[in-house]
This record gives C-alpha cells, sequence and structure tokens, in this order.
C-alpha cells in the first residue's frame, strides 16, 4: 500500500481535479454537473493494515507500509492521521502489547486495524507460526483490554476472540441502518462519504412501485435503504462470506421484501436471458417481478458487455462506480438507449487518484 500524500491544506485542489477528470470522462455523454460529496480531511479511513518491521540494530517493530513497488523501503508509522480515531487511539496500546508480551509478539508480522463510525473494532493479528491455546490466552485479555473482537491467522487457521465481524449504523434519510461486516470482507473505508453515497442513491431512485434489481450487492451496503423504496428487490452477489453477511443484515432491520440470490451478475444474465437454468434459483419466479430499475456497483472492471447489455433493458440504471474509466466505458454501450439524468462524485479516497461515482441512467 502506497503512503497517501496527506495534506490537508491540498485538499480542495485535489477534489476540484478529481471532478474536472469526471466531467471531462462523462462529457461526450452531455451528462448535467456533477453532485460532489467531501470527505473529511483527516480520520476517515474505518480500516487499514499494517506489516510490522525492525529497524536496523534493534528489536523493536515498528507499524510499516511501503511504496509501490518498493517492499524493501518500509516508511514507519507511529500515527496514522487518514485512520479513524480509534485506530489511532488503538495504535500505541496495542504495540505496547506485542512488545510485552511474547505469545502476541511472535512472528507476529502483520496487523489489520476495522472500525466503525458507532465505535466498534475489531483487530486481526497475523503470525508466520501455529497459533494455539496459549496464544488465545492471551488474546482473550488483549481483547478485554482494549474492549475490541480479536482475530489470529496463521497459516490455514483462524481463531476469533470475540465477534468475526464489526457493527456499524448508518444514517439514511432519517432511519438508522444497521451492518454486520465482516472480518476479511469488503467494507466501505470512508463511512462518512458512505453514508453520503446511500443518501445520494436513496434520493436517486425515489419512491417506486414496482421492484430493484441488483447486481453485486455485497453485504446489502445498498440493499437495505433502496428496499424501502420498492416493492421488492432480487439481489445477486457470488461471495458467500457477503450473502451471509447480507442476510444478517436484512434479517437484524427486518426488511422483508427483498430475495437475495448467490449468483455471479454474468449467471443471473444467462437464467435471464432463459440460457439455462440454476438451481439457485429453482424456487424463485423471475416473472412475477416488475423490473423498473437495475442497481449496479461492479468492481472496477466495470461490467461485462452481456451484463451491459442486460442492463439496457430497465427503465432506469442507477449506477455506483469504483473506476470512472469503466464507467464511462460501459455508459458508452448504453449512450444508444439510455441518457445521463444525475451524476454526482464521492470522494472515497482523498489524497489519492481514486474516486467514487454515480450516474442514473434513464431511457431515452
Amino acid at each position: 500500500m502506497s503512503r497517501p500524500a496527506f495534506d490537508p491544506a491540498a485538499y480542495d485542489a485535489q477534489l476540484a481535479e478529481k471532478k474536472a477528470r469526471l466531467v471531462e470522462l462523462l462529457a461526450p455523454f452531455a451528462a448535467p454537473e456533477p453532485e460532489v460529496f467531501e470527505s473529511p480531511r483527516e480520520y476517515y479511513r474505518l480500516r487499514t493494515e499494517f506489516r510490522l518491521w525492525r529497524e536496523a540494530g534493534s528489536e523493536n517493530r515498528h507499524y510499516a507500509m511501503f511504496e509501490a513497488g518498493d517492499k524493501h523501503s518500509p516508511i514507519f508509522f507511529e500515527d496514522f492521521p487518514i485512520a479513524s480515531l480509534r485506530i489511532n487511539a488503538l495504535m500505541p496500546r496495542l504495540k505496547a502489547a506485542w512488545q510485552g508480551n511474547h505469545t502476541l509478539g511472535f512472528k507476529l508480522f502483520q496487523v489489520e486495524f476495522l472500525t466503525t463510525l458507532s465505535g466498534d473494532a475489531l483487530i486481526t493479528l497475523c503470525y508466520h507460526r501455529p497459533l494455539d491455546d496459549v496464544w488465545e490466552a492471551a488474546a482473550k485479555l488483549l481483547a478485554e483490554e482494549l474492549q475490541v473482537s480479536v482475530v489470529g491467522r496463521s497459516k490455514g487457521k483462524r481463531i476469533v476472540v470475540g465477534r468475526p465481524y464489526v457493527e456499524e449504523e448508518l444514517q439514511v434519510a432519517g432511519r438508522t441502518f444497521r451492518y454486520r461486516q465482516p472480518e476479511g470482507a469488503f467494507t466501505q473505508p470512508n463511512g462518512e462519504v458512505c453514508q453520503k453515497m446511500l443518501g445520494w442513491a436513496y434520493d436517486v431512485l425515489g419512491e417506486r412501485d414496482d421492484d430493484l434489481l441488483e447486481l453485486y450487492c455485497g453485504n446489502g451496503n445498498f440493499t437495505l435503504p433502496l428496499a424501502t423504496r420498492v416493492r421488492k428487490v432480487l439481489a445477486t452477489e457470488i461471495s458467500k462470506t457477503s450473502v451471509n453477511a447480507a442476510l444478517a443484515n436484512l434479517a437484524d432491520n427486518e426488511i422483508d421484501n427483498v430475495t437475495l440470490v448467490r449468483l455471479s451478475a454474468e449467471e443471473l444474465t444467462e437464467a435471464l436471458n432463459e440460457v439455462r437454468p440454476f438451481r439457485r434459483l429453482a424456487d424463485i419466479d423471475l416473472k412475477s417481478y416488475d423490473f423498473g430499475s437495475v442497481f449496479v456497483d461492479p468492481p472496477r472492471a466495470g461490467m461485462d458487455p452481456d451484463t451491459c447489455e442486460l442492463t439496457r433493458r430497465f427503465e432506469r440504471i442507477l449506477y455506483i462506480s469504483c473506476n470512472p474509466e469503466t464507467l464511462a466505458q460501459n455508459i458508452a454501450q448504453l449512450h444508444d438507449t439510455h441518457r445521463i439524468e444525475r451524476c454526482a462524485l464521492f470522494d472515497q479516497f482523498p489524497y489519492t487518484h481514486h474516486m467514487e461515482s454515480g450516474v442514473l441512467l434513464v431511457r431515452r
């Protein structure tokens, strides 16, 4: 992971550059002016990971990161101002624990922090050695002292002390949604901006009397608020860990109008095109859905051509993207049938070139 060029004084100029880049990419499609959602300038990142590195001539190990492509020149950290206040508070206490306890520190090579806006925290400790009951006893004392969950990882083994997830609470349109965010699974790193993304998508979708198809639903991050805007939702996700988290989140929030299927977007496309049947859809009547909108939040590669063609069937395409270049490529494929009605920039990753963006495409 490269060290971010952390400079709050340069934030506004960097955000303006991102906006200009998005405007340029969407200009061929006559996009309206993007709505821009800023990030906090510091303490915004809810998860991060560090390697541990010994300084030359010392037995002490430090939190370290590396520039991209350089695994031999560590950058040491005592604090990390882009990470959440909770992570910064935990860093020195955890360091003191591994330095003062041989069981916790022996062959520990990586530390991962996962926190939430609501104050929950989980620490993953990664080892180049087997973990045993002695380690687990030490980890329980550590978890109690720091008021966190602890996960120990070594080759082929995981020991959980506490819970294997953190609990988040996000506010959307005056309602609190609760999320389980599993250790090791993807979550949006910038919680404040994630809330803004959810609020924007909720507003853009509007209140509907038809159904929503959601592709790449993850742990249900968008599914929960969007489900309150439509009659019912058919959501798909391929990761088993994310599917289990999404099902738990739907139950925890008492949302009962969502059917979740563990299929890839490509497989669902084949099912809707009646190319082949899927056992996981055996109890689902696809023809009973009156889809008016499709929501997609694909990986950086964007939608494959067949999935892109699938979305063309829908009156409205709500698209959240972590890569504006592939977003523009997908819009180019859809531009003859759909126009951009709204677009937005979400600054999930300050001080980097990365950005999240969103568009609402409506049929011409």
